[in-house]
């Protein structure tokens, strides 16, 4: 002590040290406290008889946290006598024994008997002069006979984290730590980015408040704050308004097993309890804290989303406004060409356009196709421009005319078939059938979206409340949180389908407007010209691309195993829908009603869950899918090459039905093999078939755990192979691509092909294990805010939307030509 000076804290700790010693009659043993000294070992031995108490002293600087950390080791391994360990201090106590227990799976015991523990920092005092802190270390057992133990208490220096700087330690089970991090004045919110060389021992991540107890050992850390489990990397997202004192810990633990994270478990444990004593399960980890984006980025994210998709409506409006002065310009001058086709009718009379050689493909000879179209023009009950619904026609969505089926029979008798063929019913009841798929798919949007909602809302309130963000499969080093929405980014890139959902609804409602029109003011002749226009699958279509879009943001709330079928049932109803359109572009009499096709898409959908539960290990199941995928393909194909008029009857006995099928299998699977009578659906099909019967033996041989993508490749690949089938039987037909519909086939393609790049990008997997998934999470590559799958979502929309506008365009150029001139294949 300086000559004249005041003593200093140091001196004045160890005097009151040795003061409450003395207090106690001891110079240790029995309970009474012995002096302790920071980084020092202390051996000694206790027993039922004799404990020992040891007192740390320690002064702390005006607004400085520091940090204690407890080392113990104790040479017993005896179970029954444990020695125990009791921490007190100023607010608290910690206790633990040695040997330390985990239990892991089927009751597996590991036991460790060397433990360190960071003990809880007592909060900084606002006072100007430093803070005095003791700390008393009671070391006891209940053994009868003496057991050796080993002490070590030091102080921590790198206990607080500091931002964009990263720092690199050690943990073990049973040597767990945790780092306070304090928010700088202008951040908002942070990403704590955990990293390690090594995929095991598992490992969880937990961020808790300043709270003491910290809860840092296995069978505790999830009872406080936010936390995930770990292999190679992490990534938490935390906000300043989620934490009023403005700072946190970070907790690190590893894991006793590693099943947790997709390791090998542990077998079945029979007869005695088996224990693995101190197993080597280090694990060196790098923590780094860097800020996360401003609020402006999410308002520059917001602008961007709306303001790329609403540059397609400006678009549309261009190509409309130049459309129209093209269209009016010709039609002043009398020069409107079969190029000029929209969609509708544009002149007063329809130019009778002659079929150029070799145009009418397979054609048959001219009184033929007369007959076709004197077939067809007595029914044309009343005039084009009463397009008013009767009380008749309530009755009846489909058919009112008996007759018609008996004429399809005498149809399928003719080798060639042209459109005048097989558009012989009312227009008028026709479209009414097209418009119940409209009216249908909102009703199955309604029920179906409204649970779906629910669902995730609840998923979402149950990782907020829990902080177990296991539960929910992100891209964590790309999720933006905002308000209760942890991934805020993945459900905002989801805009686009609905935007553009919403602009094909517009075009399709301006064409159905326009056609109306056209036909209100043309005699009965012009509904014999052209593709028959009935736009009630292109409402649907675009009801289900928006639909999408809702339900893939649902998916996002909480992306995971149990909710993956929200992502993809509208996308087997817009593969179907499409399918189906072209299908009756050609076939609008005997295309599938909308009873029939929703009832075949709630079989896909069951199919769909069924195999999300039972199609990872059960061969049962793939054995059955593979049948009725099979089964399917060849009943379906038998529709298409018979044109809907396949039928198994015969006599009254159940022997007619059978002789009938062997007489239907000679004559057309053998007298004719060389020569079928449809030549080109029969490659279609052929090719088809093919298709589908490698999709079916590839799930039943690798059994994809996937299995709602599975499917989904299914309906695609059948779609493009149909879109290619009509397009190449087009060009055949000498037919011809209007530049509006070329440009939307070229940019379908380039616009499939980026987002399909993007797509197989994965960031994370629902088929593995949370800490297994979060290996291949991957930070923002657009804007910083969205990630690869936000760009699948935007350039899948915009895909989709070209899509459908090539169904809508595709056959623009047959407005001016005879429906008995236009082939049906």
């Amino acid at each position: 002590m300086a000559s004249g000076g005041a003593p200093g804290p140091g001196a004045l700790l160890c005097a009151l040290l040795w003061a409450v010693a003395a207090a106690a009659g001891g110079d240790g043993p029995g309970g009474s406290p012995l002096p302790g000294t920071f980084g020092r070992v202390y051996r000694g031995t206790v027993s039922i008889n004799a404990e020992r108490v040891y007192a740390f002293a320690y002064s702390s600087e005006p607004g400085q946290v520091d940090a204690v950390r407890v080392y113990v080791n104790s040479s017993s391994e005896n179970l029954q006598y444990p020695v125990l360990f009791v921490v007190r201090q100023q607010k608290g106590v910690l206790s633990w024994q040695v040997p330390l227990i985990f239990r892991g799976l089927y009751q597996r015991t590991y036991n460790y008997q060397e433990v360190s523990r960071t003990l809880c920092p007592s909060e900084p005092t606002p006072e100007m002069g430093p803070s005095d802190q003791i700390i008393f270390v009671d070391v006891a057992s209940m053994a009868p006979f003496n057991i050796g133990y080993e002490l070590l208490v030091t102080r921590l220096k790198n206990f607080q984290l500091e931002t964009n700087k990263a720092f690199n330690f050690t943990a073990s089970p049973s040597q767990p730590q945790y780092f306070l991090y304090k928010f700088p004045q202008d951040v908002d919110s942070v990403i704590i980015k955990v990293v390690s060389d090594a995929v095991y021992p598992c490992s969880v991540v937990s961020v808790q408040d300043i709270v003491c107890p910290v809860y840092d050992l296995d069978h505790n850390v999830e009872f406080n704050g936010v936390y995930q489990s770990m292999t190679k990397q992490a990534a938490i997202t935390v906000q300043r308004k989620d934490f009023p004192g403005e700072q946190f810990f970070v907790v690190f633990v590893i894991k006793p097993e590693d099943y947790a994270c997709g390791g090998s478990v542990p077998s079945s444990i029979h007869g005695n309890v088996n224990r693995t004593w101190n197993l080597q399960r280090t694990k060196n980890l790098q923590v780094t804290i860097v800020p996360s984006i401003k609020k402006s980025v999410y308002v520059q994210a917001m602008f961007f989303s709306f303001l790329s998709f609403l540059s397609f409506y400006l678009g549309s409006v261009v190509v409309a406004f130049v459309h129209y002065i093209r269209v009016r310009r010709k039609a002043s001058a009398g020069r409107l060409s079969p190029e000029d086709g929209s969609g509708i009718m544009a002149s007063s009379h329809p130019i009778t356009a002659s079929t150029p050689e070799g145009s009418s493909y397979g054609a048959i000879d001219e009184s033929s196709s007369s007959g076709g179209h004197q077939l067809s023009s007595p029914e044309r009950g009343p005039p084009a421009g009463s397009d008013t619904d009767s009380s008749v026609e309530e009755e009846s969505d489909f058919d009112t005319m008996p007759e018609i089926e008996s004429d399809k029979n005498v149809i399928r008798t003719k080798v060639f078939l042209y459109l005048s063929d097989l558009s012989r019913k009312d227009r008028r009841i026709v479209s009414k059938k097209y418009k119940i798929y409209f009216w249908n798919i909102i009703t199955i949007a309604v029920f179906y979206a409204l649970p779906v909602i629910q669902l995730v809302i609840t998923y979402q309130t149950v990782v907020n409340v829990t902080g177990n963000q296991d539960i929910c499969y992100y891209n964590f080093l790309c999720a933006h949180p905002l308000g209760v929405l942890s991934a805020f980014n993945n459900i905002l890139s989801n805009v686009g389908h609905m935007l553009l959902g919403f602009l094909f609804l517009l075009i399709v409602l301006r064409r159905d407007i326009l056609h109306r029109r056209a036909m209100e003011i043309k005699d009965v002749y012009t509904l014999d010209y052209g593709i028959p226009k009935h736009f009630g699958l292109f409402y649907a279509m675009g009801i289900a691309l928006m639909m999408e879009g809702v339900l893939s943001a649902c998916y996002h709330v909480c992306p995971n195993y149990s909710n993956f079928q929200f992502d993809t049932s509208f996308m087997y109803m817009i593969a179907g829908l499409c399918m189906l359109k072209l299908y009756q572009t050609r076939h609008p009499d005997i295309n599938a009603s909308a009873y029939s096709a929703y009832a075949s898409f709630a079989v896909v959908i069951c199919l769909a869950v069924l195999g999300v539960v039972f199609g990872k290990n059960d061969m049962w199941f793939w054995i059955i899918f593979s049948m009725i995928h099979v089964l399917a393909s060849l009943a379906l194909s038998t529709q298409i090459y018979y044109m809907g008029r396949f039928k198994i009857d015969g006599p009254d006995s159940d022997l007619g039905i059978f002789r009938r099928a062997a007489m239907v299998l000679y004559t057309d699977c053998i007298q004719q093999c060389s020569r079928p009578m449809y030549m080109d659906r029969m490659v279609l099909l052929i090719v088809g078939n093919l298709v589908n019967w490698s999709f079916a033996i590839f799930g039943l041989l690798y059994r994809p755990r996937d299995f709602a993508s599975y499917i989904l490749g299914i309906f695609i690949c059948n779609l493009l192979l149909y879109l290619a089938f009509y397009i190449i039987m087009k060009l055949r037909s000498s037919e011809k691509l209007l530049p509006i519909p070329m440009f939307c086939i070229m940019a379908t393609a380039v616009v499939w092909a980026a987002a399909l790049y993007f797509f197989f990008q994965n960031l994370s997997s629902w088929e593995e294990t949370p800490a297994e998934s979060r290996e291949k999470n991957r930070p923002c590559i657009l804007l910083g805010f969205f990630d690869d799958h936000d760009v699948w979502h935007f350039l899948s929309a915009a895909a989709l939307f070209f899509s459908f506008l090539v169904l809508l365009t595709l056959d623009d150029d047959l407005d001016v030509v005879r429906r008995d001139k236009i082939p049906v294949f």
